[in-house]
Protein backbone atom coordinates (compact mmCIF):
# COMPACT_ATOMS: atom_id res chain seq x y z
CA UNK A 1 0.00 0.00 0.00
CA UNK A 2 1.26 3.38 -1.14
CA UNK A 3 2.19 5.42 1.96
CA UNK A 4 -0.46 8.97 2.39
CA UNK A 5 1.74 12.11 0.73
CA UNK A 6 1.30 15.10 2.19
CA UNK A 7 2.36 17.09 -0.77
CA UNK A 8 -0.41 18.47 -2.48
CA UNK A 9 -2.16 19.69 1.10
CA UNK A 10 1.37 21.68 2.34
CA UNK A 11 1.27 23.48 -1.15
CA UNK A 12 -2.02 24.07 -1.12
CA UNK A 13 -1.51 25.36 2.28
CA UNK A 14 0.77 27.80 0.80
CA UNK A 15 -1.34 29.00 -1.75
CA UNK A 16 -3.37 29.81 0.59
CA UNK A 17 -1.63 31.75 2.78
CA UNK A 18 0.18 33.42 -0.20
CA UNK A 19 -3.48 34.52 -1.90
CA UNK A 20 -4.54 36.44 1.32
CA UNK A 21 -1.54 38.20 1.61
CA UNK A 22 1.13 36.06 3.25
CA UNK A 23 0.61 34.03 6.40
CA UNK A 24 2.20 30.68 8.49
CA UNK A 25 1.71 27.03 7.38
CA UNK A 26 2.19 24.74 10.54
CA UNK A 27 3.15 21.17 9.83
CA UNK A 28 2.57 19.63 13.02
CA UNK A 29 4.38 16.89 15.30
CA UNK A 30 4.11 13.83 13.36
CA UNK A 31 5.81 12.11 10.64
CA UNK A 32 4.94 14.49 7.10
CA UNK A 33 6.45 12.69 3.82
CA UNK A 34 6.42 14.87 0.87
CA UNK A 35 8.07 15.58 -2.91
CA UNK A 36 8.75 19.05 -3.51
CA UNK A 37 7.48 21.93 -1.84
CA UNK A 38 7.15 25.48 -3.56
CA UNK A 39 7.34 28.04 -1.47
CA UNK A 40 5.50 31.70 -1.94
CA UNK A 41 6.19 35.39 -1.13
CA UNK A 42 5.13 36.30 2.58
CA UNK A 43 4.56 32.64 3.47
CA UNK A 44 6.35 31.29 6.64
CA UNK A 45 6.93 27.48 6.99
CA UNK A 46 7.06 25.95 10.49
CA UNK A 47 7.95 22.83 11.60
CA UNK A 48 6.73 22.10 15.12
CA UNK A 49 8.86 20.30 18.10
CA UNK A 50 8.02 16.36 17.10
CA UNK A 51 7.58 17.17 13.36
CA UNK A 52 9.55 14.99 10.89
CA UNK A 53 9.33 16.46 7.17
CA UNK A 54 10.38 13.45 5.07
CA UNK A 55 11.29 13.76 1.64
CA UNK A 56 10.02 11.04 -0.14
CA UNK A 57 11.77 8.35 -2.52
CA UNK A 58 10.30 8.46 -6.23
CA UNK A 59 11.22 4.73 -6.77
CA UNK A 60 8.92 3.71 -3.15
CA UNK A 61 6.34 6.56 -3.17
CA UNK A 62 4.77 6.42 -6.67
CA UNK A 63 5.61 10.26 -7.33
CA UNK A 64 8.79 12.63 -8.67
CA UNK A 65 10.46 15.95 -7.20
CA UNK A 66 9.73 18.98 -9.76
CA UNK A 67 11.58 18.39 -12.57
CA UNK A 68 14.91 20.30 -13.15
CA UNK A 69 14.10 23.75 -14.58
CA UNK A 70 15.74 24.96 -17.93
CA UNK A 71 19.16 26.81 -17.43
CA UNK A 72 21.07 28.00 -20.64
CA UNK A 73 23.65 29.17 -18.37
CA UNK A 74 24.55 25.64 -16.85
CA UNK A 75 27.53 25.30 -18.73
CA UNK A 76 30.28 26.28 -15.93
CA UNK A 77 28.80 24.78 -12.99
CA UNK A 78 27.76 21.37 -12.16
CA UNK A 79 24.14 19.99 -12.21
CA UNK A 80 23.28 20.76 -8.48
CA UNK A 81 24.10 24.68 -8.80
CA UNK A 82 22.74 24.89 -12.07
CA UNK A 83 18.94 23.93 -10.71
CA UNK A 84 16.70 24.79 -8.18
CA UNK A 85 13.11 23.16 -8.56
CA UNK A 86 14.53 19.37 -7.90
CA UNK A 87 14.25 19.99 -4.14
CA UNK A 88 11.97 19.24 -1.39
CA UNK A 89 11.68 22.98 -0.57
CA UNK A 90 12.15 25.80 -3.35
CA UNK A 91 11.31 29.41 -3.48
CA UNK A 92 12.29 31.43 -6.67
CA UNK A 93 12.07 35.18 -7.20
CA UNK A 94 9.88 35.43 -3.83
CA UNK A 95 9.91 37.65 -1.26
CA UNK A 96 9.58 37.86 2.45
CA UNK A 97 9.90 33.91 3.29
CA UNK A 98 11.20 31.65 6.17
CA UNK A 99 11.10 28.44 7.25
CA UNK A 100 11.45 27.87 10.77
CA UNK A 101 11.67 25.10 13.90
CA UNK A 102 12.20 23.41 15.67
CA UNK A 103 11.12 20.54 13.82
CA UNK A 104 13.43 18.47 11.23
CA UNK A 105 13.37 17.86 7.85
CA UNK A 106 15.23 14.19 7.03
CA UNK A 107 16.18 14.11 3.49
CA UNK A 108 15.97 9.90 2.90
CA UNK A 109 14.38 10.36 -0.22
CA UNK A 110 16.89 12.55 -1.90
CA UNK A 111 19.87 11.73 -4.02
CA UNK A 112 23.68 13.36 -2.90
CA UNK A 113 24.84 12.64 -6.44
CA UNK A 114 24.60 15.19 -9.43
CA UNK A 115 26.60 15.32 -12.82
CA UNK A 116 29.60 17.75 -13.30
CA UNK A 117 29.65 20.95 -15.15
CA UNK A 118 29.54 20.34 -19.14
CA UNK A 119 32.55 22.70 -20.08
CA UNK A 120 34.40 21.29 -22.48
CA UNK A 121 37.89 21.99 -21.46
CA UNK A 122 37.27 20.15 -17.92
CA UNK A 123 40.60 21.40 -16.54
CA UNK A 124 40.85 21.41 -13.13
CA UNK A 125 36.74 19.81 -12.79
CA UNK A 126 38.21 17.53 -9.88
CA UNK A 127 40.61 17.56 -7.27
CA UNK A 128 43.93 15.87 -8.03
CA UNK A 129 43.21 12.97 -5.70
CA UNK A 130 40.76 11.21 -7.48
CA UNK A 131 42.85 10.62 -10.35
CA UNK A 132 42.70 7.33 -9.13
CA UNK A 133 39.51 6.70 -9.41
CA UNK A 134 38.16 3.71 -11.47
CA UNK A 135 35.23 4.92 -14.63
CA UNK A 136 32.87 3.14 -12.06
CA UNK A 137 33.51 5.22 -9.18
CA UNK A 138 33.46 8.25 -11.32
CA UNK A 139 30.77 7.76 -13.34
CA UNK A 140 28.67 6.66 -9.51
CA UNK A 141 29.81 10.18 -8.32
CA UNK A 142 29.03 12.00 -11.25
CA UNK A 143 26.40 10.56 -13.12
CA UNK A 144 24.33 11.47 -17.06
CA UNK A 145 21.75 14.24 -16.79
CA UNK A 146 19.08 11.47 -17.59
CA UNK A 147 19.60 9.81 -14.56
CA UNK A 148 18.70 12.81 -12.61
CA UNK A 149 15.07 12.96 -13.54
CA UNK A 150 12.55 12.74 -10.84
CA UNK A 151 14.38 12.52 -8.55
CA UNK A 152 15.40 15.69 -5.91
CA UNK A 153 18.86 16.62 -4.64
CA UNK A 154 18.55 19.51 -2.34
CA UNK A 155 16.40 20.04 0.96
CA UNK A 156 16.02 23.75 0.62
CA UNK A 157 17.04 25.71 -2.42
CA UNK A 158 16.38 29.41 -3.20
CA UNK A 159 16.98 31.27 -6.28
CA UNK A 160 16.57 35.25 -6.33
CA UNK A 161 14.49 35.41 -3.02
CA UNK A 162 14.51 38.36 -1.18
CA UNK A 163 14.65 38.93 2.42
CA UNK A 164 14.99 35.14 3.62
CA UNK A 165 15.39 33.33 7.04
CA UNK A 166 15.77 30.00 7.80
CA UNK A 167 15.81 29.28 11.56
CA UNK A 168 16.12 26.62 14.16
CA UNK A 169 15.63 23.47 11.94
CA UNK A 170 17.04 20.51 12.24
CA UNK A 171 18.40 19.18 8.45
CA UNK A 172 19.41 15.47 8.09
CA UNK A 173 20.45 14.07 5.17
CA UNK A 174 20.14 16.85 2.91
CA UNK A 175 21.32 15.21 -0.47
CA UNK A 176 23.38 17.22 -2.50
CA UNK A 177 23.13 20.77 -0.53
CA UNK A 178 20.96 20.90 2.62
CA UNK A 179 20.51 24.20 1.87
CA UNK A 180 21.11 26.26 -1.73
CA UNK A 181 20.85 30.21 -1.76
CA UNK A 182 21.66 32.01 -4.94
CA UNK A 183 21.28 35.43 -6.05
CA UNK A 184 19.69 35.77 -2.55
CA UNK A 185 19.36 38.94 -0.73
CA UNK A 186 19.44 39.89 2.95
CA UNK A 187 18.72 36.48 4.01
CA UNK A 188 19.29 35.01 7.72
CA UNK A 189 20.50 31.28 8.31
CA UNK A 190 20.29 31.23 12.00
CA UNK A 191 20.98 28.28 14.37
CA UNK A 192 20.55 25.57 12.34
CA UNK A 193 21.68 21.75 12.87
CA UNK A 194 22.64 19.82 9.65
CA UNK A 195 23.87 16.75 9.88
CA UNK A 196 24.27 15.48 5.86
CA UNK A 197 25.72 13.44 3.50
CA UNK A 198 27.16 15.83 1.18
CA UNK A 199 27.51 19.95 1.37
CA UNK A 200 25.54 21.94 4.21
CA UNK A 201 25.33 25.43 3.57
CA UNK A 202 26.14 26.76 0.08
CA UNK A 203 25.55 30.51 -0.29
CA UNK A 204 26.47 31.77 -4.12
CA UNK A 205 26.22 35.37 -5.62
CA UNK A 206 24.33 36.00 -2.21
CA UNK A 207 24.39 39.76 -0.62
CA UNK A 208 24.02 40.66 3.03
CA UNK A 209 23.95 37.37 4.65
CA UNK A 210 23.95 36.36 8.25
CA UNK A 211 25.01 33.13 9.16
CA UNK A 212 24.84 32.03 12.78
CA UNK A 213 24.87 30.01 15.70
CA UNK A 214 24.87 27.16 13.29
CA UNK A 215 26.36 23.23 13.66
CA UNK A 216 26.75 21.95 10.20
CA UNK A 217 28.55 18.05 9.94
CA UNK A 218 29.81 16.72 6.26
CA UNK A 219 32.13 14.47 6.32
CA UNK A 220 32.30 14.12 2.64
CA UNK A 221 32.19 17.53 1.41
CA UNK A 222 32.01 21.04 2.45
CA UNK A 223 29.81 22.74 5.08
CA UNK A 224 29.58 26.08 5.12
CA UNK A 225 30.82 27.56 1.65
CA UNK A 226 30.63 30.83 -0.59
CA UNK A 227 30.70 30.84 -4.06
CA UNK A 228 30.10 33.38 -6.86
CA UNK A 229 29.20 30.82 -9.37
CA UNK A 230 27.48 31.49 -13.42
CA UNK A 231 24.54 29.88 -12.32
CA UNK A 232 22.39 33.34 -13.12
CA UNK A 233 24.21 34.18 -16.42
CA UNK A 234 26.31 37.12 -14.85
CA UNK A 235 28.85 37.49 -12.74
CA UNK A 236 27.70 38.56 -9.31
CA UNK A 237 29.46 39.09 -6.41
CA UNK A 238 28.83 37.36 -2.72
CA UNK A 239 28.88 40.64 -0.63
CA UNK A 240 28.73 41.56 3.05
CA UNK A 241 28.95 38.40 4.18
CA UNK A 242 29.13 37.66 8.27
CA UNK A 243 29.50 33.63 9.63
CA UNK A 244 29.63 33.89 13.43
CA UNK A 245 29.29 31.44 16.28
CA UNK A 246 29.38 28.27 14.02
CA UNK A 247 30.70 24.82 14.24
CA UNK A 248 31.70 22.87 11.76
CA UNK A 249 33.11 19.33 11.64
CA UNK A 250 33.48 15.79 9.51
CA UNK A 251 32.61 13.07 12.08
CA UNK A 252 30.71 10.39 10.46
CA UNK A 253 26.96 10.64 8.97
CA UNK A 254 24.49 11.61 11.60
CA UNK A 255 27.35 10.79 14.24
CA UNK A 256 26.98 14.52 15.46
CA UNK A 257 23.25 14.43 15.39
CA UNK A 258 23.39 11.21 17.81
CA UNK A 259 25.68 12.20 20.08
CA UNK A 260 28.32 9.63 19.35
CA UNK A 261 30.69 11.81 17.21
CA UNK A 262 32.07 8.65 15.19
CA UNK A 263 35.11 8.79 13.83
CA UNK A 264 35.05 5.42 11.20
CA UNK A 265 35.32 7.59 8.26
CA UNK A 266 38.68 8.46 7.12
CA UNK A 267 38.39 9.97 4.09
CA UNK A 268 35.82 12.07 1.56
CA UNK A 269 34.62 10.81 -1.68
CA UNK A 270 37.32 12.88 -3.00
CA UNK A 271 39.95 10.27 -1.72
CA UNK A 272 41.61 13.27 0.94
CA UNK A 273 40.60 13.08 4.46
CA UNK A 274 37.53 14.57 5.90
CA UNK A 275 36.01 17.65 4.92
CA UNK A 276 33.69 19.65 7.17
CA UNK A 277 35.07 23.12 6.30
CA UNK A 278 34.93 26.77 6.10
CA UNK A 279 35.31 27.73 2.47
CA UNK A 280 35.09 30.22 -0.09
CA UNK A 281 34.96 29.03 -3.34
CA UNK A 282 35.63 27.22 -5.71
CA UNK A 283 33.33 28.87 -8.23
CA UNK A 284 34.97 32.41 -8.14
CA UNK A 285 33.35 33.99 -10.93
CA UNK A 286 31.67 37.44 -9.39
CA UNK A 287 34.37 37.35 -6.99
CA UNK A 288 33.49 38.13 -3.05
CA UNK A 289 33.85 41.31 -1.05
CA UNK A 290 33.52 41.91 2.36
CA UNK A 291 32.95 38.83 4.55
CA UNK A 292 33.82 37.99 7.75
CA UNK A 293 34.61 34.83 9.46
CA UNK A 294 34.39 35.11 13.59
CA UNK A 295 33.83 33.09 16.43
CA UNK A 296 33.86 29.74 14.68
CA UNK A 297 34.95 25.85 15.56
CA UNK A 298 36.18 23.64 12.80
CA UNK A 299 36.61 20.18 14.73
CA UNK A 300 37.61 17.11 12.66
CA UNK A 301 37.77 18.82 9.32
CA UNK A 302 39.97 20.52 7.06
CA UNK A 303 41.38 24.35 7.38
CA UNK A 304 39.87 26.94 5.86
CA UNK A 305 40.26 27.92 2.75
CA UNK A 306 39.79 31.15 0.36
CA UNK A 307 40.22 29.67 -3.06
CA UNK A 308 39.72 31.94 -6.08
CA UNK A 309 40.65 29.66 -9.67
CA UNK A 310 37.69 31.16 -12.22
CA UNK A 311 38.31 34.81 -12.63
CA UNK A 312 37.14 37.17 -9.77
CA UNK A 313 38.58 39.37 -6.92
CA UNK A 314 38.41 38.16 -3.38
CA UNK A 315 39.04 41.26 -1.39
CA UNK A 316 38.63 42.59 2.09
CA UNK A 317 38.12 38.91 4.01
CA UNK A 318 38.63 39.24 7.65
CA UNK A 319 38.98 35.58 9.67
CA UNK A 320 39.86 36.13 13.40
CA UNK A 321 39.25 34.32 16.60
CA UNK A 322 38.97 30.45 15.20
CA UNK A 323 39.61 27.49 16.92
CA UNK A 324 40.29 24.04 14.68
CA UNK A 325 41.34 21.04 15.97
CA UNK A 326 41.85 17.78 14.90
CA UNK A 327 42.85 19.42 11.19
CA UNK A 328 42.67 16.76 8.42
CA UNK A 329 44.63 18.96 5.96
CA UNK A 330 46.16 22.70 5.79
CA UNK A 331 44.98 24.55 8.80
CA UNK A 332 44.93 27.34 6.34
CA UNK A 333 45.02 27.66 2.48
CA UNK A 334 44.54 30.31 0.11
CA UNK A 335 45.24 29.90 -3.32
CA UNK A 336 45.07 32.23 -6.47
CA UNK A 337 44.41 29.33 -9.61
CA UNK A 338 44.20 29.62 -13.43
CA UNK A 339 41.26 27.15 -13.92
CA UNK A 340 38.63 29.66 -15.74
CA UNK A 341 35.86 27.93 -15.52
CA UNK A 342 33.30 30.36 -17.30
CA UNK A 343 33.19 32.23 -21.03
CA UNK A 344 36.42 33.14 -23.27
CA UNK A 345 37.55 35.89 -22.02
CA UNK A 346 37.08 35.03 -18.47
CA UNK A 347 40.07 36.67 -16.26
CA UNK A 348 42.47 35.77 -14.22
CA UNK A 349 41.30 35.74 -10.67
CA UNK A 350 42.90 37.95 -7.74
CA UNK A 351 43.11 38.36 -4.19
CA UNK A 352 43.96 40.84 -1.69
CA UNK A 353 43.74 42.14 1.48
CA UNK A 354 43.02 39.02 3.46
CA UNK A 355 43.41 39.49 7.21
CA UNK A 356 43.99 36.29 9.63
CA UNK A 357 44.02 37.10 13.15
CA UNK A 358 43.86 35.04 16.78
CA UNK A 359 43.53 31.46 14.88
CA UNK A 360 44.34 28.55 16.99
CA UNK A 361 44.87 25.16 14.92
CA UNK A 362 45.65 22.09 17.08
CA UNK A 363 46.47 18.10 16.19
CA UNK A 364 47.37 19.05 12.49
CA UNK A 365 48.31 16.13 9.87
CA UNK A 366 51.67 17.04 9.17
CA UNK A 367 51.28 16.32 5.02
CA UNK A 368 50.40 20.39 4.52
CA UNK A 369 51.67 23.02 6.00
CA UNK A 370 49.40 26.43 6.27
CA UNK A 371 49.83 27.41 2.70
CA UNK A 372 49.27 30.93 0.68
CA UNK A 373 50.20 29.89 -2.95
CA UNK A 374 49.19 32.83 -5.63
CA UNK A 375 50.49 32.89 -8.99
CA UNK A 376 53.66 34.90 -10.71
CA UNK A 377 50.92 36.78 -12.86
CA UNK A 378 48.67 36.80 -9.93
CA UNK A 379 50.26 37.24 -6.22
CA UNK A 380 47.92 37.60 -3.32
CA UNK A 381 48.43 40.91 -2.29
CA UNK A 382 48.39 42.42 1.03
CA UNK A 383 47.93 39.39 3.84
CA UNK A 384 47.90 39.98 7.51
CA UNK A 385 48.88 36.87 10.01
CA UNK A 386 48.30 38.52 13.55
CA UNK A 387 48.05 36.15 16.55
CA UNK A 388 48.50 32.80 14.97
CA UNK A 389 48.74 29.32 16.56
CA UNK A 390 49.59 26.23 14.73
CA UNK A 391 50.52 22.98 16.52
CA UNK A 392 51.35 20.14 14.25
CA UNK A 393 51.86 16.67 14.42
CA UNK A 394 55.11 15.98 13.05
CA UNK A 395 56.79 13.12 12.06
CA UNK A 396 57.59 14.56 8.37
CA UNK A 397 60.44 12.99 6.86
CA UNK A 398 63.96 14.75 5.36
CA UNK A 399 62.65 14.06 1.66
CA UNK A 400 59.62 16.10 2.17
CA UNK A 401 62.26 18.86 2.66
CA UNK A 402 63.85 18.56 -1.10
CA UNK A 403 60.09 18.82 -2.73
CA UNK A 404 59.36 21.73 -4.87
CA UNK A 405 56.10 21.28 -6.76
CA UNK A 406 54.90 23.35 -9.52
CA UNK A 407 52.52 26.01 -9.24
CA UNK A 408 50.08 24.24 -10.85
CA UNK A 409 47.67 26.73 -12.25
CA UNK A 410 45.03 24.80 -13.90
CA UNK A 411 44.65 22.22 -11.11
CA UNK A 412 41.60 22.11 -9.00
CA UNK A 413 42.53 23.95 -5.42
CA UNK A 414 43.24 21.63 -2.75
CA UNK A 415 46.43 21.63 -0.01
CA UNK A 416 46.85 18.07 -1.40
CA UNK A 417 47.14 19.54 -4.77
CA UNK A 418 50.94 20.06 -4.21
CA UNK A 419 51.56 16.62 -2.23
CA UNK A 420 53.47 16.85 1.05
CA UNK A 421 54.27 20.05 1.98
CA UNK A 422 58.45 21.05 1.58
CA UNK A 423 58.02 22.54 5.53
CA UNK A 424 56.04 21.68 8.32
CA UNK A 425 54.51 25.16 9.64
CA UNK A 426 54.08 27.66 7.01
CA UNK A 427 54.45 27.60 2.60
CA UNK A 428 53.93 30.83 1.03
CA UNK A 429 54.79 31.85 -2.56
CA UNK A 430 54.02 34.44 -5.21
CA UNK A 431 52.47 37.00 -2.18
CA UNK A 432 53.23 40.25 -2.52
CA UNK A 433 53.03 42.05 0.99
CA UNK A 434 53.07 39.69 4.03
CA UNK A 435 52.63 40.77 7.15
CA UNK A 436 53.46 38.10 9.94
CA UNK A 437 52.57 39.11 13.61
CA UNK A 438 52.90 36.69 16.71
CA UNK A 439 53.10 33.50 14.47
CA UNK A 440 53.62 30.66 16.77
CA UNK A 441 54.57 26.90 14.78
CA UNK A 442 55.17 23.78 17.12
CA UNK A 443 54.88 19.87 16.68
CA UNK A 444 54.13 16.80 19.09
CA UNK A 445 57.07 14.87 17.69
CA UNK A 446 59.96 16.06 16.02
CA UNK A 447 59.41 16.67 12.22
CA UNK A 448 62.37 16.83 9.89
CA UNK A 449 61.66 19.90 8.03
CA UNK A 450 61.92 23.42 8.11
CA UNK A 451 59.47 25.27 9.74
CA UNK A 452 58.77 27.89 6.62
CA UNK A 453 59.44 28.78 3.11
CA UNK A 454 58.82 31.53 1.67
CA UNK A 455 59.30 31.79 -2.26
CA UNK A 456 58.77 35.24 -4.21
CA UNK A 457 56.97 36.53 -1.09
CA UNK A 458 58.03 40.26 -0.33
CA UNK A 459 57.20 40.67 3.36
CA UNK A 460 56.07 43.60 5.34
CA UNK A 461 57.93 44.52 8.71
CA UNK A 462 56.11 44.29 12.33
Amino acid sequence: MTEALATDAINAAIVHAHGRGGGEVVLPAGRHLSFSIRLLSGVTLRLEEGCVLEAAAPAIHGGAYDPAEPNPHDLWQDFGHSHWHNSLIWAEDAEDIAIVGPGRIDGLGLTREGPGSRWKKQAGEFPLSMAGLSAEAMAELSPQVEAMAGLGNKAIAMKRVKRARIEGLTIFRGGHFAVLATGCEDLILRDLIVDTNRDGLDIDACRRVLVSGCRVNTPNDDAIVLKSSLALGERIPIQDVTIEHCEVSGFDPGAMLDGTFGRTQLVSPDQDRVTGRIKLGTESNGGFQNVTIRDCRFVRSRGLALEVVDGGTMENIVCERLHLSEVTTAPIFLRVGDRRRGPEGTPLGAMRNIVLRDIEAFDILPDYAATIAGLPDSPIQNVTLENIRLSYRGGGPAEWAERRPGDLPEAYPEPSMFGPSPVHGLWARHVDGLKIENLTIETTTPDARPERLLENVREVAE
